[in-house]
């Protein structure tokens, strides 16, 4: 007879993570409020809201609470509101739709250089696949990250073009993207305009400025397993595929969401937006101290718009030291953050979001802090991790040898 399967503790103490300092939110903890309405919603709405029983009718007036909720936050219709499996497939649906629902006119897609990467690698790999080099094309941006608006409406402008991908903000450095004037080149040239809103939703004030939107839940403090794409009315957006039967039910995108996840982000997004202004404010002040400890390093340098910026976002990188040595250090003395690519959560290779804003590739360390919902002592969290940020860099440093020049 087999030996029974150990029980799983979920509330351990002896994993380290309980007595951590997390300043890698991205993607962040749920808020407890979502959390309770998710563990309640499994009694409430399992069932699936496409039968017909009375379980599933319940199921559905769920979930168009859900969405409703989450319509009333974004200022659109609840009809605009689908739902994808995570962010990244959102934000990779939102362009696929754009070029198949104009593929008789051309397949072009523009994006910025540091669009995630669920837009980039698919782009550029339809484009090598068709053999048509020009088929995704990316602009560059400034030493802050922020695209080259006169570069944009060139690129937009392009013949075969019918599609644009921009970030409303980038979730590795911050700095916000000029979307009303982005939207304004596209609007000219007939060219819609998808917007990734990963980074942000929740965050700060919703952009308004585009065709289609795509956000993932865990961005407000609402459970992974979640994206958004908001689809206004005028749009044209068709994903390929057969024809959804129960299309009034999962929108345009054709995904039905677990009910339970769909009540736990409407949940997050109410209590995120009541406290947004005041929680960005002090976001904003926390990151303000980040800065301004790793800036006075020598030979660190904090990258982004200091100003224009996502309230909760930081990087700065460490010329001879690397960012993997520091994140590691980091976490033996109980701060939890983030380095290389945010794109690649899997592994630490070089962001090409740092590449495209010719700032150094290695040495990084990305801060995104948490809601202050989940994270109530996050001031206190801050002024440890400034206080040994200049120890650290120079330990670093010291163990891989490294002097100045």
């Amino acid at each position: 007879m087999a030996n029974p399967s150990p029980d799983i503790d979920l509330n351990s103490r002896n994993d380290r993570s309980f007595q951590r300092t997390l300043l890698d939110a991205a993607p962040g903890p749920m808020h407890p409020r979502a959390r309770d309405t998710l563990v309640a919603a499994i009694d409430a709405g399992w069932a699936d809201p496409r039968r017909l029983h009375s379980e599933a009718r319940t199921a559905r007036r769920l979930l168009d609470q859900a969405r409703e909720v989450l319509a009333t936050g974004l200022q659109v219709r609840p009809s605009e509101v689908s739902f994808a499996p995570d962010g990244p497939t959102a934000v990779r649906w939102v362009v696929d739709g754009l070029r198949y629902a104009a593929r008789r006119r051309g397949a072009r897609v523009v994006a910025s250089a540091v669009e995630h990467s669920s837009v980039l690698v698919p782009g550029r790999h339809a484009a090598d696949s068709s053999g048509e080099s020009t088929a995704f094309a990316t602009v560059a941006v400034d030493r802050t990250g922020r695209v080259d608006l006169g570069a944009w409406a060139q690129a937009v402008t392009g013949p075969g073009t019918v599609g644009a991908a921009l970030q409303h903000a980038n979730g590795e450095v911050g700095t916000v993207q000029p979307l009303e004037e982005a939207w304004a080149v596209c609007r000219a040239a007939g060219v819609p305009l998808g917007v990734d809103a990963q980074a942000s939703l929740g965050r700060t004030v919703s952009p308004t400025s585009y065709d289609v939107l795509a956000g993932d839940a865990q961005s407000w403090g609402g459970p992974g397993g979640l994206g958004l794409v908001v689809l206004p009315e005028r749009t044209r957006w068709l994903l390929p595929g057969a024809p959804d039967p129960d299309a009034a039910l999962s929108g345009p995108t054709r995904h039905t969401p677990w009910i339970p996840l769909a009540l736990a982000a409407a949940e997050a997004w109410q209590q995120t937006e009541a406290t947004r202004e005041a929680d960005a404010l002090e976001a904003f002040a926390l990151v303000d101290r980040i800065r301004a400890a790793a800036a006075a390093v020598a030979d660190v340098e904090v990258v982004g718009d200091p100003v224009d910026r996502l309230p909760h976002v930081v990087t700065f990188s460490a010329l001879y030291a690397d960012g993997e040595a520091l994140v590691r250090e980091l976490d033996r003395r109980g701060f939890g953050v983030a380095s290389g690519s945010a794109c690649t959560a899997s592994t630490l290779e070089p962001s090409h979001v740092l590449a495209a804003m010719g700032a150094l590739t290695h040495g990084n360390i990305r801060v995104t802090l948490p809601l202050g919902a989940v994270a109530p002592d996050r001031a206190a969290q801050v002024a440890a991790f400034c206080s040994v940020i200049a120890e650290v860099v120079a330990s670093v440093r010291a163990e891989l040898g490294a002097h100045r020049l």
